[in-house]
């Protein structure tokens, strides 16, 4: 089922099936759910905030890493000629095996350079982690947007979910690993605070 996921997003003009991203700062508390103001305004570690919330077991799912094709305003955020291809890692952080978050990464080519090569190579390991420990490592943009079943990114992060709702929220932070770029997507799911129930 991801497959066809990448698969759209390689084929369809990704210009036209984007959210409205708007600077953190400039959005309004009041234009978002409650549930979620905390979660989209943090500026500290999801991962780490997601271990502290999680009553249970805590896990990095891997879904899909290797090249790919950014979206457009990824690009231009990033800074890359269009249909320059990058790194694209995505993952949902779990607890207890339930979908809390989805994530999708990207590292342009040219960032994969010195110690950002790693990044290349997480496997399950949670990129917050390596972010949030390595001193090289500055907080640049951060951007919250509503995503809604027209986007792609929508249908990509809904991909596990068996309820489908209208809308869903979610943010994106450009950092840079020692002058390099990378953008990370926080997709926030409506399964956001559930466990799973051992029976």
């Amino acid at each position: 089922m991801l497959t066809g996921v990448l698969l759209s997003l390689e084929v369809l003009p990704l210009s036209k099936v984007e959210p409205t991203w708007v600077v953190c700062g400039r959005l309004r508390h009041s234009a978002v759910p409650d549930g979620l103001v905390d979660w989209l305004w943090d500026k500290g570690s999801l991962t780490a905030k997601l271990r502290r919330v999680c009553p249970g077991r805590f896990a990095v799912n891997l879904l899909h890493q290797g090249w790919g094709r950014s979206l457009y305003s990824e690009e231009r955020l990033l800074g890359m000629r269009h249909g320059t291809r990058a790194i694209v890692r995505e993952v949902e952080l779990q607890c207890d095996g339930v979908p809390w978050v989805y994530a999708r990464t990207l590292i342009p080519a040219t960032s994969l350079r010195g110690g950002a090569r790693r990044l290349a190579m997480l496997g399950t390991k949670p990129l917050g982690e390596v972010l949030f420990s390595d001193p090289n490592v500055v907080r640049d943009t951060m951007e919250i947007a509503r995503l809604q079943p027209r986007h792609k990114l929508f249908t990509a992060a809904m991909a596990s979910q068996t309820v489908i709702p209208g809308q869903i929220w979610g943010r994106r932070t450009l950092f840079h690993l020692a002058g390099a770029p990378l953008l990370v997507n926080e997709i926030f799911l409506p399964t956001l605070g559930q466990c799973a129930v051992e029976g």
